[in-house]
């Protein structure tokens, strides 16, 4: 269609040695990915050219561009990121100069969806080790990004066709999560988790599951207080607000029983408790989602791989998903905008016979 919205997504290199490269290259070769979106890769046209000889995509190929506003749809671009001479490949190594490539690429994306001028981020694994320096002290994506935002509190949200979950605690250490566990932590993601199945995926009255901390939901404070405590007065304060949150349930039988497929979301209290069941169903396709950016950022489910790097072994479906869920994204986003705006011309107009009418 003519004026149909393609929006423009930036994606992320990622670590080089890892299988970053190889699961984007497989990818935006697709043909139906240029119908749905306009790429940009951030990262190394050199290394890219270097990878796609280790899984037989001699035939793909890139544009170079300077900026996100020369890219075209029927292209796959490229913006250079990579600072200094060429490195080579070390598959399935740590290398501090793959770090450092995939923090500028990362960096230079992230510039760009602030300033809006592109609609949406996927970012390829990077080794959270490797990427460690001065700019990124940060667990992961998620947080390096939430600071970037200047936002104190986003979600980490996993997705897939059947599945969306949350976490309360994300890359915290399991000694630590108890201390964490507070009312207003809690509060604070459930109401991000609501204006995002709202605005991101157009749910007008989500209904939410709440997943217990202890063994059996604490069993009415027999193995814990933090269910009564903590848990139960912030579901109990949303529904009396008029939203459907409904928990706490104990993680092991809210899966076992196929509880999980009633919900339009879940909220697991720490990492494990909600990635652990969610790779077990929707490993190939999952995509991890921060919500609460301005910004639009998902990403592949899965690490770097190092041991199948560059050995055209790497499913590039989650990949696929990511980008999928990004451009869903960005379209819904642009809907809602639409719709508000509009609501909001019509509340004018209303005001404005209202005031001719007592005239």
């Amino acid at each position: 269609m003519e004026n149909e919205f393609l929006p423009k997504i930036g994606i992320t290199i990622g670590d080089v040695n890892g299988i970053g490269p190889e699961v984007l290259l497989k990818a935006i070769s697709t043909s139906r990915i240029n119908k749905i979106c306009t790429p940009i890769i951030y990262g190394s046209g050199k290394h890219l050219s270097r990878y796609k000889q280790f899984i037989d995509l001699h035939h793909w190929q890139y544009v170079g561009i300077n900026e996100p506003r020369q890219a075209q749809s029927k292209n796959s671009s490229l913006i250079n990121c990579l600072k200094g001479e060429y490195f080579e490949l070390e598959l399935g190594k740590k290398d501090p100069k793959a770090g450092k490539l995939a923090f500028d690429a990362l960096e230079r994306a992230t510039n760009d969806l602030k300033k809006g001028d592109i609609d949406a981020l996927v970012t390829a694994p990077i080794s959270k080790e490797n990427i460690q320096n001065e700019n990124f002290k940060f667990p992961g994506h998620t947080e390096y990004l939430a600071k970037k935002f200047d936002k104190n509190q986003v979600l980490m949200l996993m997705v897939s066709d059947d599945l969306r979950i949350g976490v309360v605690t994300g890359h915290v250490p399991v000694s630590e999560i108890k201390n964490k566990l507070t009312k207003e932590l809690i509060s604070e993601k459930l109401r991000i988790f609501i204006d995002s199945l709202k605005i991101d995926f157009g749910i007008q009255k989500p209904k939410i599951a709440v997943l217990g901390l202890n063994p059996h939901a604490g069993e009415n404070g027999l193995l814990g207080e933090e269910e009564n405590n903590v848990i139960i007065p912030v579901i109990r304060e949303f529904t009396q607000n008029g939203n459907v949150v409904i928990g706490p349930f104990p993680t092991d039988g809210f899966f076992a029983n196929g509880s999980y497929k009633k919900f339009d979301g879940i909220l697991a209290m720490y990492h494990d408790q909600g990635l652990t069941p969610f790779k077990m169903m929707a490993f190939e396709t999952g995509v991890n989602f921060t919500a609460g950016l301005m910004g639009i950022r998902t990403s592949p489910d899965h690490g770097t791989a190092f041991d199948i790097a560059g050995k055209n072994q790497a499913d590039p479906n989650s990949m696929l998903s990511a980008i999928y869920l990004a451009v869903d994204i960005a379209k819904k986003r642009k809907e809602y905008v639409e719709l508000e705006t509009n609501a909001l011309k019509h509340q004018k107009i209303d005001l404005e016979n209202l005031k001719k009418e007592k005239h």
